[in-house]
């Protein structure tokens, strides 16, 4: 977590970046705060895209603070490469905890992430308190789109590190206790939904690159099949999939063709600009920029891909022309191929200009499925609506034959292939309970040594250090 006395004593989290795409260029005056900046509607609206900011996270090539936040920017770290989807080129430095399970308390990656989603949720949280400054309307746009925000964050922390301090409202400098006190998950859940159920009702559907109703419906379906709410799950999928979104008939354009009719939320950069872009898609090359290639795939993904991606699989990874025996992930590629039709984002790839999904209809469809096999056997399903969208996924892929049946191996499978990449991977293997059977298969075969208690990761050093004691560390760390 930023330290959030600092960030109350001295406005850290209030200092705003420029973002073109959906957001203003706000430039307020130094040393401002939350309680004497926030007196007008405009100004409120400026703290509503810093949120967004926070999510974008800061490109490593203007990080001359190392108190800059990376925020998703460092997220395939923590998701794909703790899965059997990705790993490093070289096993070496303290990217290669990740694929190797030797995850250390003093991982600066783990703790830049957990700082900087503690510092969205203080963006979030600030927004909140000043709702009083906006008009009616705005008020109400303001508070769904804070909501979904802190509930966004809020699902990927309690996923990543299990139970985590509850910080729901700007807390005063000596209210130690919330910062440092870990809760119950079921308790990080509660507001979850609670804020998510708010987003959606306040929200429309105007924005990819903003909160919205049918991204805070999507998002929460995914939470309640966390929580194995599956009629609930149902229910929210279906009100996704009429609200006008569809499949891209080219599944290069999801990637290459920004905010297109799939894309339900994502994060927008701007090539080209040290303040707006991102790079980690170039980190995930080799011998371009001042990259060396880290988020390479595995050999097992290259096999499910070649055997069951159909038309995706050029889209998903390609040989290293430098290295032939290695292979990169393509979605997202910075500096273009022109073999595969895909044009740069940036004059210079390491200020990428591609926008990160966060959630897509694809990913709706299969959490259809999903949500449809639980609520009945568990193991399979051969009901027509789930069919149905299944169906639809393989089809874009180019997988046209009729599908009769759909088992939760088959749904698991087709979710890898579909999402491979995308940070869904490590979530998804958790969430259908097979994450132990399959990573400690993973583990063995590549030489790695896998435990259940690597499925959390650990809480910082840094913020145990900061409680005096208060904060508590995941079994299996020291």
């Amino acid at each position: 977590m930023k330290n959030i006395l600092l960030i109350l004593i001295f406005s850290i989290g209030l200092i705003f970046t420029s973002c073109e795409k959906d957001y203003l260029s706000p430039s307020p005056t130094s040393a401002v705060s939350a309680s004497n900046y926030y007196t007008t509607e405009a100004e409120l609206e400026a703290g509503v895209n810093n949120m967004y900011d926070g999510i974008q996270g800061v490109n490593i090539l203007a990080d001359t603070d190392v108190n800059n936040n990376h925020s998703i920017q460092f997220e395939y770290y923590l998701t794909e490469m703790r899965s059997d989807n990705t790993r490093t080129k070289s096993s070496e430095g303290e990217a290669a905890q990740f694929e190797s399970h030797t995850i250390t308390t003093t991982n600066g990656i783990v703790t830049d992430y957990y700082r900087s989603f503690y510092n969205i949720i203080f963006r979030a949280n600030t927004v909140l308190e000043n709702l009083g400054v906006a008009s009616g309307a705005k008020a109400a746009q303001f508070e769904g789109e804070a909501k979904f925000v802190r509930a966004y964050a809020y699902f990927n922390l309690v996923r990543l590190f299990g139970d985590v301090p509850l910080v729901d409202r700007v807390i005063a400098p000596l209210e130690t206790d919330i910062q440092f006190t870990r809760v119950a998950s079921s308790t990080i859940y509660n507001l979850i939904v609670s804020d998510f159920e708010t987003a959606a009702n306040l929200l429309d559907d105007s924005s990819q690159t903003r909160a919205s109703k049918s991204a805070a419906q999507g998002l929460l379906a995914k939470v309640h099949l966390t929580l194995g709410n599956y009629s609930e799950a149902k229910a929210l999928c279906e009100s996704v999939m009429s609200a006008g979104f569809s499949l891209e008939p080219n599944f290069k354009d999801v990637f290459y063709k920004e905010e297109n009719n799939e894309v339900i939320f994502a994060i927008g950069y701007v090539g080209d600009d040290t303040k707006d872009s991102q790079n980690f898609s170039t980190e995930w090359l080799n011998a371009v920029g001042r990259t060396s290639g880290v988020n390479y795939v595995t050999a097992d993904a290259v096999a499910i891909l070649t055997e069951k991606g159909g038309n995706r699989t050029a889209y998903s990874y390609r040989q290293d022309a430098l290295q032939p025996t290695q292979n990169q992930v393509v979605k997202y590629l910075p500096n273009g191929d022109e073999s595969l039709g895909i044009a740069p984002t940036s004059s210079n790839p390491s200020l990428a200009g591609n926008d990160w999904i966060v959630l897509r209809y694809a990913d709706v469809l299969l959490m259809h499925v999903e949500a449809i096999i639980n609520l009945g056997s568990g193991i399979s399903t051969t009901d027509p609506a789930a069919l149905a969208s299944f169906q639809a996924v393989r089809d874009r892929a180019g997988l046209t034959d009729v599908v009769v049946s759909v088992s939760k191996e088959q749904l698991l499978d087709e979710r890898r292939v579909e999402l491979a990449f995308e940070n869904h991977r490590f979530f998804d293997l958790v969430r259908f309970g097979v994450a132990s059977e399959v990573l400690s298969a993973h583990a063995s075969a590549n030489g790695y040594s896998f435990s259940d208690t690597d499925l959390l990761l650990p809480i910082p050093q840094r913020e145990i250090g900061l409680s005096n004691g208060k904060l508590t560390q995941n079994p299996g760390y020291n």
